[in-house]
């Protein structure tokens, strides 16, 4: 498989005729314009679907970028180690403002961008109609710069597509995909390895953070837990703090739908997450957006106030709102996180039940 960012500058350098199709993106609701996508690249509507619900549960967030300077339902990325936002400007032809606005030009976008690998990576008409043979192109769109974390953002969106998806989408419109019995060819990732268990919290998984985005050791004793939301997904969250450019991290990350922990910085060590907080606390990230409460689901509540708990016994942390904090109470900060769709009282309960 070449890789993705590979295949789409051979793609674009060549001018195919793919790139300089200028498709349609003005459909009239979500719906259709997840159809027209598809149609216009040859890519299966309901992979498309569980690529962004995977991605925003199909939310635009008003056009806000996310931490990666992704934009829409898609999450089409600006950033220096991923520019699929670059890349679908170039094959549709639209301007990046359209991209990154307009819900039908965002859609339209990620199809031309997961066409063009599949054009890349010599998929055949047929092979393009199969689910299992999307799963490398899917694992690349993620941008992750790890096969481990490329494989976990690819399995959620399989995962997606075995379970069906139903969502409302802004407007009151429902978007829908039947559940899929697909066992996806993972390629080069089937090897790609799952993480290792925590050292310092045994349910969780261990995947290192780059060791560019933390400092090794404290300067200070352990004294607080610091609640964050991603702005992202559980999996892009992960990969984001194993990219040295991103110069942050996390202690913890926790996914939304299950609540399952991933730990990338030790405790032991300063995890760039709370600016002048971080030499004494442990940060906790969780999958979401502050402005939508649907994330912040029962079993990632339990999960966190579960690993929360763990922590405050631990290291001697009182389990008040005093050294349990938002990112937002940590003196120095800019952040809004985790906003007012946070259940604080809840949380306290869990933690102190």
């Amino acid at each position: 498989m070449i890789p993705l960012a590979a295949a789409l500058a051979s793609l674009l350098a060549a001018a195919t005729p793919l790139a300089a199709t200028a498709a349609p993106a003005d459909a009239a609701s979500v719906n259709d314009a997840f159809a027209a996508a598809a149609e216009t690249y040859g890519v299966p509507r309901d992979l498309l679907v569980a690529v962004g619900y995977g991605e925003t549960r199909l939310d635009d967030h008003d056009g806000l970028p996310s931490h990666l300077r992704g934009y829409g339902v898609m999450h089409l990325v600006d950033n220096p180690a991923h520019r699929t936002l670059e890349t679908a400007a170039a094959v549709t032809g639209l301007p990046a403002d359209r991209l990154r606005q307009e819900t039908p030009a965002n859609i339209l976008g990620a199809a031309a961008v997961l066409r063009s690998a599949a054009d890349a990576a010599g998929l055949t008409d047929d092979e393009r109609r199969d689910l299992a043979a999307w799963y490398p192109l899917v694992a690349e769109y993620g941008g992750a710069s790890a096969d481990s974390a490329a494989r976990l953002y690819a399995d959620t969106v399989y995962g997606l597509l075995r379970d069906g998806v139903s969502v409302r989408v802004e407007g009151g419109e429902t978007v829908t995909t039947t559940p899929h019995a697909v066992r996806p060819d993972r390629g080069r990732y089937a090897d790609a390895a799952p993480g290792a268990r925590s050292e310092d919290y045994p349910p969780a998984r261990w995947v290192p953070a780059h060791s560019e985005n933390y400092r090794a050791g404290r300067t200070q004793e352990i004294s607080a837990v610091v609640v964050h939301v991603t702005q992202g997904s559980y999996a892009g969250s992960i990969s984001w703090f194993q990219n040295p450019d991103s110069e942050v991290s996390s202690h913890y990350v926790i996914r939304s739908s299950d609540g399952e922990v991933t730990q990338m910085v030790r405790d032991a060590d300063t995890a760039w997450h709370a600016k002048a907080g971080n030499a004494y606390s442990v940060g906790i990230e969780h999958e979401g957006w502050v402005d939508d409460p649907a994330w912040f689901t029962d079993v990632m509540y339990r999960s966190s106030a579960a690993l929360t708990r763990y922590l405050a016994d631990r290291h001697g942390i009182p389990t008040d709102r005093e050294h349990i904090v938002g990112h937002v109470e940590v003196p120095g900060n800019d952040h809004t996180d985790p906003g007012p769709n946070w259940d604080w009282d809840f949380y306290m309960s869990l933690v102190n039940g």
